[in-house]
């Protein structure tokens, strides 16, 4: 009886002990992640990042850099341009800016940078203007205005025009690539089988848009990054060094065709988060 007594004693012993153990074990798992969620809280979020495409294209054609971005934990919002007019779009993406909280990374392909440069102008959300390809415009300056100020465009020759009836009533003109051309003067970098989709699938911008002279431009007082692809041939490389030398901006040159996004989504990825770590 007294053997068994002891072994009572000694079983009820290491009960105890074992229960102190688990809850010593179970105190320590709840306080380490409740400290791991305090520094989680404690980091600003990431900046949504705001993609803007241009003329002949659509949001499309920025998957690969959304992909990129969503693996990186950017929220990512892909606008659809209309391509109507260039006040017009731009009101429709500054509807969609101020419709998002938080601090804002805003990126513009091609016609895009004109639209983003009227659209960010006033808006305190908006803390970096990334430009891929694109057009900076001073207050006045058109599209075309700059497509022509340096040699090496040869977009004129490959559009193919198409007259419309605005919702107004009035006259205007659609412009596409000529989808036998749009390869070579749009994404000759890009393989064959897909830019044959991208023609057939192709948004036309109005002439009007790319005529229209621009608003105060929002780069003037926004940090501003600068992709230049070298072997654009619808907007002269030399045209986008002097716009982004006038700009001040952060400037990254790459060997690429006009559709950089579409060719180089890795690279185009890299200068909007290099953006968005600079304004965090």
């Amino acid at each position: 009886m007294i053997h068994n007594s002891r072994t009572s004693r000694a079983r009820s012993a290491l009960t105890v002990l074992a229960g102190a153990s688990i809850a010593a074990g179970l105190l320590a798992t709840t306080v380490a992640p409740a400290s791991a969620d305090k520094g989680t809280a404690d980091q600003e979020p990431k900046p949504t990042v705001v993609l803007v495409h241009g003329a002949f294209a659509d949001s499309t054609s920025w998957n690969g850099v959304i992909s990129r971005l969503r693996h990186d934990e950017y929220p990512v919002v892909a606008v659809a341009n209309p391509l109507r007019s260039l006040s017009g779009d731009s009101a429709y993406l500054k509807n969609i800016l101020a419709d998002i909280d938080g601090p804002i990374v805003l990126a513009g392909h091609s016609y895009g940078g004109s639209v983003i440069s009227n659209a960010a102008t006033g808006n305190e959300n908006v803390k970096a203007l990334v430009y891929i390809a694109a057009f900076l415009p001073e207050k006045g300056e058109s599209a075309v205005d700059l497509s022509g100020k340096f040699p090496g465009s040869t977009l004129g020759a490959a559009l193919r025009p198409v007259p419309i009836t605005n919702a107004d009533g009035s006259q205007g003109t659609d412009l596409y690539i000529q989808n036998d051309k749009f390869r070579h003067q749009f994404a000759a970098d890009v393989p064959r089988n897909k830019t044959e989709l991208m023609a057939v699938t192709q948004r036309p911008v109005t002439e009007a848009a790319l005529a229209e002279g621009a608003a105060e431009p929002a780069w003037k007082t926004i940090p501003s990054w600068v992709l230049v692809a070298t072997g654009d041939l619808n907007i002269p490389p030399a045209a986008q060094e002097f716009m982004a030398e006038r700009a001040g901006a952060h400037t990254t040159e790459v060997r690429a065709s006009h559709a950089v996004s579409v060719s180089r989504p890795g690279t185009v990825t890299e200068v909007i988060e290099e953006a968005a770590r600079a304004v965090r």
